[in-house]
């Protein structure tokens, strides 16, 4: 198959992209799943954009600047917080339905670490609302072809230049290639590489880890954000409790009752995500308790009903009702604020290879990822992504500023052959997703990271001798994907000898003033 523009993933990124591209020539977007099935879809909370009279882009900045404790790029959060209010109106042109006042205006959330009152949203399904929208909007635009059911194998490189994709129908077993002039990656960020997660079990790193093995450059892949509140209950998966209830006056509580955020930060539920995860994890083991509480039941009974839908019935699926008893909730793996290093435009250092969204590393989530501004990310560097490469294709690729943190990490290269004719891929996905859960979670040590590096050494080896000598699957992509985001994220954090934002080290608790505005890049070698 050959097109103009070939883009890997279904969410918001994907489809802001393609529909931007579509006048100007072929785009097929590839999903391994139904063209519904991404990160997007499952975002809750909202979108932030400064679109309230009391709020500005400067203030939107600097809430972001806060948040990123000194690693944001101040020229891409610029970027975000100058085009968020006229995307977010885009998004509304395009038929997005978000929740309104009496009076007709839009209805502004506040969530932890925002200043303002400036989350557009949706009840609790905002992800799902945008979701919608850009799908319609993709079935109404030409020349835009959705590809279901294939998982992206390898990347295409052709005298160094990204051509597109090795692919696998996940429905026939047949492999084959789409060639593109350009291609994008908006295949989401690696929630799956940890036990407990927020994410959909389609959140493996697939876009991370084969732009890695392509030559491309990592960046930042320490920061991996946990959210503070996912309900906690034996019978249920990993179901995120929106950052929006804290900020319409949820308070955490201990099993005794005790409110615990003040003791931790003044702005209490409030808190940047890395705060109120790192405070919930203390709670724990400092109690013993396997959960801790969150507490909505001082507030109106339909307001919450109304307010949080989706919420208020998954949770009294499992038999708790949030309007009477408060919601037992413990911190999950939620957001990869690292990824593949891109420049203003969403190019990569590989020559026509773009990426947008949770898979990139813009430089505007710095060490931590303020509350509701990725949406907005995909939107607008999507949009600049696909201008890019519509009118300025051949441009030779961006390189980043130096860093004063680099890796040089090449690929994981195995030569063993397997001796039977199969594979334990589940086995090995779950050995993965228990060791960084155990060894590379909220708060780490170097002694935890050197066992989890070694031990993952040795089972990527193993992992990629299986695939080089069995048949493709989803399962094999899949554990061989994982097995390399948790390679990056490990060296990564061994590196950044401090603790900064999301990477938080017992053997170095403080900020060093020299690794401020100072990336870790992990480069080919």
């Amino acid at each position: 198959m050959e097109y103009d523009f070939l883009v890997l993933g279904s969410g918001i990124a994907g489809l802001t992209f393609a529909i931007n591209a579509a006048p100007h020539g072929s785009v097929a977007i590839l999903t391994k799943k139904q063209r519904s099935e991404s990160n997007t879809n499952y975002a809750q909370g909202g979108i932030a954009a400064a679109i309230g009279a009391d709020d500005s882009w400067e203030l939107h900045l600097q809430d972001t600047l806060n948040a990123g404790a000194g690693l944001c790029d101040r020229e891409a959060v610029e970027v975000l917080v100058k085009n968020g209010p006229r995307m977010v109106r885009w998004l509304m042109e395009l038929g997005a339905q978000f929740d309104k006042n009496p009076d007709g205006s839009i209805a502004l959330g506040r969530e932890g670490g925002h200043s303002r009152n400036r989350i557009l949203h949706a009840a609790d399904h905002t992800g799902y609302e945008i979701e919608r929208t850009l799908l319609i909007a993709a079935r109404k635009t030409p020349h835009i072809t959705v590809l279901e059911h294939y998982q992206a194998l390898e990347l295409i490189l052709e005298n160094g230049v990204c051509a597109g994709v090795r692919v696998l129908d996940t429905l026939t077993g047949d492999l084959f290639e789409i060639r593109a002039k350009a291609t994008l990656l908006a295949t989401g960020g690696c929630g799956q590489v940890y036990l407990h997660t927020s994410n959909p079990p389609i959140a493996t790193g697939d876009g991370i880890a084969m732009a890695w093995r392509a030559g491309a450059t990592i960046g930042n892949m320490e920061f991996i954000q946990f959210h503070p509140t996912t309900l906690y209950h034996t019978d249920a998966p990993s179901f995120l409790i929106s950052e929006a209830v804290r900020g319409e006056g949820g308070i955490l509580r201990r099993r005794d009752g005790y409110r615990f955020m003040p003791d931790y930060d003044p702005r209490a539920e409030l808190a940047p995500r890395d705060i109120v995860a790192r405070a919930i994890d203390a709670e724990l083991k400092k109690t013993g308790d396997p959960c801790v509480f969150l507490d909505i039941t001082h507030l109106d009974p339909e307001f919450i009903k109304r307010r949080f839908p989706t919420i208020y019935h998954t949770c009294l699926q499992y038999g708790v009702d949030i309007t009477r008893e408060p919601i037992p909730v413990v911190p999950a793996a939620h957001y990869t604020c690292g990824g593949v290093w891109t420049d203003l435009d969403g190019r990569t250092t590989l020559p026509r290879l773009y990426a947008c969204g949770e898979v990139a590393y813009t430089g505007v989530h710095g060490a931590n990822r303020l509350a509701s501004n990725s949406l907005l990310e995909a939107l607008v560097f999507a949009e600049r992504a696909a201008l890019h490469a519509t009118t300025r294709l051949d441009e030779p690729p961006p390189k980043p500023k130096p860093s004063c943190i680099t890796v040089p990490l090449p690929p994981i290269e195995s030569t063993a052959t397997v001796k039977d004719h199969s594979y334990n891929w589940d086995a090995a996905r779950l050995q993965i997703r228990q060791m960084m859960q155990k060894k590379g979670g909220i708060v780490r040590t170097v002694a935890r990271l050197q066992e989890a590096r070694c031990e993952l050494e040795t089972l990527a080896a193993q992992i990629e001798a299986a695939y080089r000598n069995l048949p493709p699957t989803v399962e094999s992509c899949e554990a061989r994907n994982l097995a390399a985001c948790a390679l990056l994220i490990t060296h990564s954090a061994l590196a950044r000898k401090e603790s900064r934002g999301l990477h938080y080290v017992l053997d170095y608790p403080e900020t060093r003033a020299e690794f401020a505005a100072c990336p870790t890049l992990i480069t080919p070698s």
